[in-house]
């Protein structure tokens, strides 16, 4: 059946079948884990790369530096707002629902989990964050994946080929080239996207048993709610201002979706993403920077997260927890959310950070949240790639940079086109887009 060759059904029948046997053989289920590290292990290893040479190559077309600093200006700006406007939501739900209330769980220990956790996360500093940005050496960026690193050096060497490029530059070429046989490699490794989804998912559910699908508990109910109205209602009202159809736009990422739900982690979809949605019509120079910036800086899910889960903390341990306090807290989170990668468990490193920063609630209260941290990753990692996505599309916008022809007629023919198949189209179009 032509069917079952769409990635997008493989992976969810892959999905399907992991949550069977996680349920019905939880031990064998968990000695899964395996297939799915090493999948995202996999993808992991081709980030650097891909984002070097899709900025640089994106670069190379931006001949005005003013035009570039624009691009900066307004991705941050708006990566900013909705980030803000995530935490803002967030808050507003765990007020109202306060799924926290009558737990009176004051008197938790931490656990050995949650004290490594915190004691990796009481080093944060805002300077720390800032000075993390510039690698040891160029090769160190690669070597340890540091996608803010990576994206540095990327701009670096994008904006000096940009000044003193020549038309024949063999350098050029060579970068070309080398994105070419990335997303090849690329190619062979998302037909392994089936069994690193299933090995994610079956050892997700052995070890929790249906914890991992029924546990859904107040909070982890209310986030994915408040994810949903957000996604729906806020970059809804995002795509209906730059005039183009959220819906459609969750159309053409719906494998990368089911990726990240199957892996619990955003990391998954870039590669990939970094390409379709050049081939949808954005500019390359606009994926190329926005897209590897917003992993880091546009982390929606991430904001409304860690806005509940502070909330949920404070009531769940009866901390008085003040309308001000909310808002200082708001404010240092807007720091401590930003950086670092989409891998799962993320989001609650940063939650750690974030507690150990303002000491108004107790440390212990992690604990909570350690056991559902996986549905809690899984939400905030799609909730992070939709904001991403919309984002792309939005600066391309603003940017006058956006080919909606070439979006529908890329969506008319099938989103779900073999990524290798597309490689020479990928490395035409960014040839083009200097033309």
């Amino acid at each position: 059946m032509a069917i079952i060759r769409q990635l997008y059904v493989q992976v969810l029948v892959a999905i399907v079948l992991a949550i069977v046997f996680g349920l019905m053989a939880p031990e064998a289920a968990t000695q899964m884990k395996p297939l799915g590290d090493g999948f995202i292990a996999l993808l992991r290893m081709m980030l650097g790369p891909i984002i070097f040479c899709s900025v640089v190559l994106g670069l190379t077309h931006v001949r005005d530096m003013r035009q570039l600093g624009r691009l900066a200006f307004k991705s941050l700006l708006y990566f900013e707002i909705l980030t803000t406007l995530g935490m803002v939501v967030g808050f507003i739900a765990v007020n109202v629902v306060q799924p926290g209330d009558g737990l009176h769980a004051g008197n938790l220990a931490l656990n050995e989990s949650v004290t490594r956790i915190s004691n990796s996360a009481s080093s944060f500093t805002a300077v720390g964050f800032f000075l993390s940005i510039i690698p040891t050496t160029i090769v160190d960026a690669f070597a340890k994946g540091e996608i803010l690193q990576v994206l540095l050096i990327s701009v670096m060497v994008g904006a000096a080929l940009s000044v003193g490029l020549k038309k024949d530059s063999a350098i050029l070429h060579g970068i070309e080239e080398g994105q070419d046989v990335l997303f090849r490699m690329l190619g062979f490794i998302m037909k392994l996207a089936p069994i690193g989804a299933f090995g994610a998912m079956a050892a997700a559910v052995g070890t929790h048993g249906g914890a991992t699908l029924l546990y859904l508990g107040k909070v982890v109910l209310l986030y994915w709610v408040t994810a949903v109205v957000f996604v729906v209602v806020v970059l809804g009202a995002v795509c209906a201002i730059m005039r183009l159809s959220l819906f459609k736009l969750l159309r053409l990422i719906r494998e990368e979706l089911l990726l990240v739900l199957g892996t619990a982690s955003g990391e998954v979809a870039l590669p990939r993403l970094m390409q379709k949605l050049e081939q949808a019509g954005c500019d390359g120079s606009i994926v190329g920077f926005v897209l590897p910036a917003g992993y880091s800086f546009n982390l929606d899910g991430t904001g409304i997260y860690m806005a509940i889960a502070v909330g949920f903390i404070a009531q769940a341990t009866d901390t008085p927890f003040s309308y001000g306090q909310q808002v200082a807290v708001l404010a240092v989170m807007l720091l401590t959310s930003k950086g670092g990668t989409t891998v799962a468990g993320g989001a609650f490193i940063k939650l750690a950070a974030t507690l150990q920063s303002v000491r108004v609630l107790p440390l212990n209260g992690l604990g909570l949240l350690f056991g559902i941290d996986r549905l809690m990753a899984t939400c905030t990692a799609l909730t992070n790639v939709v904001g991403n996505t919309v984002a792309v599309f939005a600066i391309a916008r603003w940017e006058n940079a956006l080919d909606t022809a070439k979006l529908d007629a890329y969506l008319a023919r099938g989103a779900a086109a073999p990524v290798e198949d597309d490689a020479e189209a990928a490395r035409a179009a960014i040839v083009g887009a200097g033309e």
